[in-house]
């Protein structure tokens, strides 16, 4: 719609994962190295981290995209990871090429150990990659373990990469997974832009898509102040906002994009509203809330009544039933 107003041959903010439009930073560079470096010399065992929005899917393609390049690496590439193990299984082997419909763990994990020993002894490589590893269950996490068991004296046979947001780094830190955690080779973490990163990020994508040096023309110095206040240098907020910018000055047939059109789409999207998750008590805690009032009350009812004056000596002649009735009870 506007690529022609301002002389653009392709859209320059899209936000699907285009590996040509990678923006090389120091942190995207040593990332992308990790990961390449631990699939070609075997380390077995690779983790990226990173909050939403910061590039580890794009990252993850042009991973991909290298792979492909050669011809000795065979990979499979999961995005989906709310399965069962089974379903899993069975999706490693499916991708891989290998028949996995109706069959069961056993015969998969058989299938699949013969499929990488046999590729080993042909000098070829086998890469499990799961996208969005954060949501994988503890079962699943359990068995990518296992899988890691497929090594000779000298490599690991299968090289597993798990990409997701921090929680994954703190499922793989719990006391249940120790034994997984001790066997990452390799970890990485991306961090979001900083301003003069962000200002690179915004004119590398306007040259990619040929906007033949207009990026300080479009886009101010001011304006892009304004963008990496608003999107905390998240890529993908970059992109929405200034997708949604140049959307808004063509529509006013403006030639340079302002930062009050920056702050407009900002209220819009509700960028500046931060959202906190709502803190709720398990039962146990409100029961065990519940109990320490009683006690505490207890303990109070029976210090004012240790408090009264000495019963008389003939009270204390009668029985222990009839004095506690008498008063009122205290436990």
């Amino acid at each position: 719609m506007y690529k022609s107003f301002y002389n653009l041959k392709r859209n320059p903010f899209e936000i699907t994962p285009d590996p040509s439009f990678l923006f090389p930073t120091r942190r995207h560079n040593e990332a992308l190295a990790a990961l390449y470096y631990g699939v070609r010399r075997h380390k077995g065992f690779v983790v990226l981290t990173g909050e939403v929005g910061t590039g580890k899917t794009l990252l993850l393609r042009c991973l991909l995209q290298l792979f492909r390049q050669n011809d000795d690496v065979a990979y499979a590439y999961i995005f989906n990871s709310r399965l069962s193990p089974v379903e899993f299984l069975q999706y490693i082997a499916a991708d891989l090429g290998l028949p996995a419909s109706g069959k069961n763990k056993g015969e998969l994990l058989l299938d699949l150990g013969g499929f990488v020993i046999s590729r080993a002894r042909k000098k070829l490589t086998t890469v499990l990659v799961v996208d969005e590893a954060h949501h994988l269950s503890a079962d699943i996490l359990e068995e990518i373990r296992l899988l890691t068991n497929l090594e000779t004296a000298h490599e690991k046979l299968l090289q597993i990469l798990l990409v997701g947001q921090p929680e994954l780094d703190e499922k793989l830190d719990s006391v249940g997974l120790r034994q997984l955690k001790q066997r990452i080779a390799l970890r990485s973490h991306l961090e979001p832009l900083d301003p003069n990163e962000t200002k690179g990020y915004i004119e590398r994508r306007l040259q990619l898509a040929t906007a033949n040096g207009q990026s300080q023309t479009l886009f101010p110095v001011e304006t892009v102040a304004g963008i990496y206040h608003h999107s905390r240098g998240f890529p993908r907020l970059i992109n929405t906002i200034c997708e949604n910018a140049l959307i808004t000055a063509y529509a006013r047939q403006m030639r340079s994009v302002t930062p009050d059109i920056i702050d407009e789409i900002a209220e819009d999207f509700r960028l500046n509203v931060v959202h906190h998750a709502p803190v709720e008590k398990a039962k146990d805690q409100d029961v065990e809330d519940t109990d320490v009032r009683r006690a505490a009350k207890t303990l109070l009812d029976m210090y004012a009544y240790l408090q009264k004056p000495a019963a008389p000596e003939s009270e204390l002649r009668t029985p222990l039933a009839a004095r506690v009735s008498k008063h009122e009870p205290y436990i």
